[in-house]
């Protein structure tokens, strides 16, 4: 009889403790004047309210889990898994024009940046008006992390701002130095022409008469959203947010330089700087900065996990 209470029991606890470890999903949907954005709500089970972060992919087409069509690593998924796991909440959402949310995306030429950050101040709403949540903590991955700061700007509903593997400088200066690494063996005179175009956008004018070698970057069609993109310096954002704010940053990051979180961090003084050695731009350990090791090891590797420090780094700032 002993025997048969003990095995009860023991399946109850087992049972129970499977539970803790399931991660529970719960699918969510912004309305918005040009279409639905679709999201993921993780949230633990808990007796109290508990915070919630609003987690923001990157640039292009990157979904809610991190990914893009043809790298698929899981990123964004296991940071939000581990969240739920500390008792966490999470929401994460493909943004509009992007994967399901891709019937809400607007034509090339009517996009404007400001539609991403309009979008995220939305999601705080509508967060706002669960009880299950104590807080709103906002996390913007590398471009996330400039739409983040502006949406968290003079907005009561946010306690705190996380940004993770963003840029310091302006998008017109980050893409110069990518462009000029990129053309180094290109005649200076190839050089100077796309400098001199991204100079003009910068400066809020359109450019007419694109080459047609260099209409996928500069064509009229995407040339307001880069106007309304560069116009944002993200230090002078960043230093706009009077909440607590965290600036995690790794060190074998191929797209973002640590330099890049020292500008972050140094224009607020209320910013907590931390940098996690041999972290890659997808939060995963890389021990060497050869892009194309980087990219199968880490960007198109959906079993390697990230980093466990991500996890304890932010779960800590947002307990604290």
């Amino acid at each position: 009889m002993n025997k048969i209470y003990i095995l009860a029991l023991f399946c109850i606890l087992s049972l129970s403790i499977s539970a803790q470890l399931l991660v529970t999903e719960e699918s969510v949907v912004l309305k918005t004047g040009t279409g639905d954005i679709y999201g993921t709500l993780k949230v633990p089970v808990n007796n109290k309210p508990i915070p919630v972060a609003l987690i923001i992919a990157g640039s292009g087409p990157t979904d809610r889990n991190g990914n893009q069509p043809q790298m698929k690593n899981n990123s964004l998924k296991m940071l939000s898994d581990g969240l739920f796991y500390n008792k966490i909440a999470t929401l994460c959402f493909d943004k509009r024009g992007i994967a399901e949310s891709k019937a809400a995306g607007k034509n090339e030429a009517d996009l404007r940046f400001d539609d991403y950050v309009n979008d995220v101040r939305s999601w705080i709403d509508l967060l706002a008006k669960d009880k299950r949540f104590s807080e709103i903590v906002i996390i913007g991955h590398s471009e996330g992390s400039l739409i983040g700061m502006i949406a968290a700007q003079d907005n009561k509903k946010v306690s705190k701002y996380i940004s993770v593997a963003g840029v310091g400088e302006p998008a017109a200066n980050i893409l110069k130095e990518q462009l000029g690494k990129q053309m180094a063996a290109q005649p200076q005179v190839a050089r100077d022409m796309i400098f001199s175009y991204i100079d003009k956008l910068d400066k809020g004018e359109t450019i007419t008469d694109v080459p047609a070698s260099l209409n996928m970057l500069f064509r009229p069609s995407v040339q307001p959203y880069m106007i309304s993109w560069f116009k944002y310096n993200p230090q002078e954002e960043i230093s706009k947010l009077t909440i607590p704010v965290l600036v995690l940053q790794g060190t074998t990051d191929i797209q973002v330089t640590v330099r890049q979180a020292g500008l972050l961090a140094g224009a607020n003084k209320k910013a907590k700087k931390i940098i996690i050695d041999k972290m890659d731009h997808v939060m995963k350990n890389s021990e060497t900065t050869d892009q194309p090791t980087q990219v199968k090891d880490s960007y198109t590797n959906v079993d390697k996990q990230i980093m466990p420090e991500v996890i304890t780094d932010i779960t800590d700032f947002i307990k604290e």
